[in-house]
């Protein structure tokens, strides 16, 4: 009865951790996207270079994540089938990576927050009990700190430059800012896993974050956004109608050629 108990256990955290890795990894995917839509169209031609770096490394981490998804919850999809043939609604990201990009001091924004949560989430779960995830979360902590100095220093240098980059980088925030509460979410998943001591609870990360985030603004002399609500629903499959027309844009070469390997 004890080891039927344990299995059971097991099999009950693998699927929840499972879940739990789709959203990273969805977040990852969905912020590569829409950061590759950059290339071209950026400010300078470094920039272009550096967001498909950035871009890259969070196909990265959403190839690790999604394949270890399918790995836990027994069905065995690989990256590419939770890519290419999933429907809108069965993507788990945060609404924040998949809001419109506006202009570049919007995805500057974006970034900011992103990244300083990236960061803390992923040196919290260097500590996780389950191995795979802990040492993903080692490597990509490295990787994301950089994508986040990246971010502040054009926060700092948009918002002490011309009046008109400081009101960009101003309204970029107050556009974003409402979308960054679901991050922090805790609902029963993240709480039983935080339980088992697989993720970190979200509430000093909260903190954290907050303060981090507000020291880089003070840098740039910009204010901190109050918002008076919070975008949620992301973890839940709806979607802003904005998401749509991206996926599609996602999978349109799949869809296009099935099976096709190149």
């Amino acid at each position: 009865m004890t080891e039927t108990v344990t299995g059971s256990t097991r099999q009950g955290t693998d699927a929840a951790l499972a879940r739990y890795a789709v959203r990273l990894g969805d977040d990852a995917l969905v912020l590569a996207q829409q950061l590759c839509r950059w290339i071209t169209r950026a400010p300078a031609i470094e920039e272009d270079l550096a967001l498909s770096n950035i871009a890259l490394d969070l196909v990265g981490h959403a190839r690790t994540l999604l394949t270890l998804g399918g790995r836990l919850d027994g069905t065995g999809r690989t990256e590419d089938d939770f890519a290419f043939l999933r429907t809108e609604r069965e993507f788990t990201n945060a609404l924040l990576v998949e809001i419109p990009d506006g202009d570049f001091a919007g995805t500057v924004a974006r970034q900011l927050a992103y990244t300083h949560h990236a960061v803390l989430l992923y040196e919290a779960l260097a500590a996780s009990t389950d191995p795979e995830l802990a040492a993903f979360a080692v490597r990509a902590a490295k990787e994301v700190a950089y994508h986040r100095r990246h971010a502040d220093d054009w926060v700092v240098r948009l918002g002490l430059g011309t009046a008109e980059s400081a009101r960009r980088m101003r309204a970029g925030l107050e556009r974003v800012w409402p979308c960054t509460a679901e991050l922090f979410e805790e609902d029963a998943l993240v709480r039983g896993l935080t339980a088992a001591g697989a993720v970190p609870a979200p509430g000093p990360l909260r903190e954290r974050w907050h303060q981090e985030v507000a020291a880089v603004l003070e840098r740039a002399g910009l204010p901190l956004p109050a918002p008076k609500w919070h975008a949620t629903g992301g973890r839940d499959g709806l979607h802003t109608e904005a998401f749509g027309p991206l996926i599609a844009e996602l999978q349109s070469v799949h869809r296009q050629f099935p099976g096709g390997t190149w």
